[in-house]
């Protein structure tokens, strides 16, 4: 069995722990065919690290903005098996930490060997899927992501306990994703008092694993409050506001990321 236990996202953060900035889009949006470009024009912009969305039907975490790239990238015919196919020469062009971010029912669908052995084959790093019950996961699924080399990444809200959040933290080997508020994701302005007591209380757990603010970053400003309190934040919704309207990703891709790490 290979169980690798460092990987490329576990390299970043060795080498940068501070001020990560992770870019989330859906894959096959706003075109089917601008999935790698997106990514490859990520990476030359100063990206850390990338989420591709893997479009689902019913994206209950998911605000109105992506849920609408979501139904646009299944009416342009997106599926997990065009994705894999368009991410086959992934390594050739991107160097940067790759993630997948989506929903259980189409990997299930799928087949969780088969999809585990596909983001290997493709150089795909890690998973989000918020809707993967821990328990299940471990019972079930864990030995399958340690074969092929990836990365489970768990989230944790206000709501979540100490001791759930030491859990997490306990059988994690990459980062945690700190949702930053009790919502759906999509940008916000600023971040408040709630959220900011939230952050020092787990701030001063001093959890083993890196940290990632995410669910309402949108600019330089709430970057930088996110990273003070973590290794860095995961911005969305304002990403997918730009591709909804660019006439040129490449520069508009450039422009917005250097925006964003000022």
């Amino acid at each position: 069995m290979n169980t690798k236990t460092s990987n490329r996202i576990n390299e970043l953060f060795e080498s940068n722990s501070k001020d990560v900035l992770s870019v989330y889009y859906t894959a096959g949006f706003p075109e089917l065919g601008d999935t790698l470009k997106i990514a490859q024009y990520l990476e030359e912009a100063g990206a850390d690290i990338i989420e591709i969305g893997m479009p689902f039907s019913d994206p209950v975490a998911d605000g109105p903005t992506i849920q609408e790239s979501s139904k646009k990238a299944l009416d342009n015919g997106m599926s997990l098996r065009i994705l894999f196919d368009q991410l086959a020469d992934l390594r050739k062009k991107v160097s940067i930490p790759v993630i997948l971010m989506g929903y259980i029912n189409p990997v299930l669908q799928f087949g969780i060997s088969k999809f585990c052995a596909e983001c290997e084959r493709c150089g795909v790093d890690g998973v989000i899927i918020p809707d993967l019950p821990m328990a299940e996961y471990l019972a079930l699924y864990e030995n399958i992501f340690l074969e092929h080399g990836l990365k489970n990444v768990f989230l944790i809200t206000p709501q979540t306990s100490e001791s759930r959040i030491r859990l997490i933290d306990k059988h994690t080997n990459s980062f945690i994703y700190m949702v930053s508020s009790a919502s759906v994701t999509g940008a916000r302005d600023l971040l408040g008092n709630q959220q900011r007591k939230y952050f020092e209380r787990v701030q001063n757990m001093q959890l083993k694993n890196p940290l990632l603010i995410g669910f309402g970053i949108s600019n330089n400003e709430t970057f930088k409050a996110a990273s003070s309190y973590s290794n860095g934040a995961i911005i969305g919704s304002a990403f997918i506001k730009l591709l909804q309207t660019a006439t040129n990703l490449k520069e508009q891709i450039k422009t917005f990321v250097k925006d964003i790490k000022a």
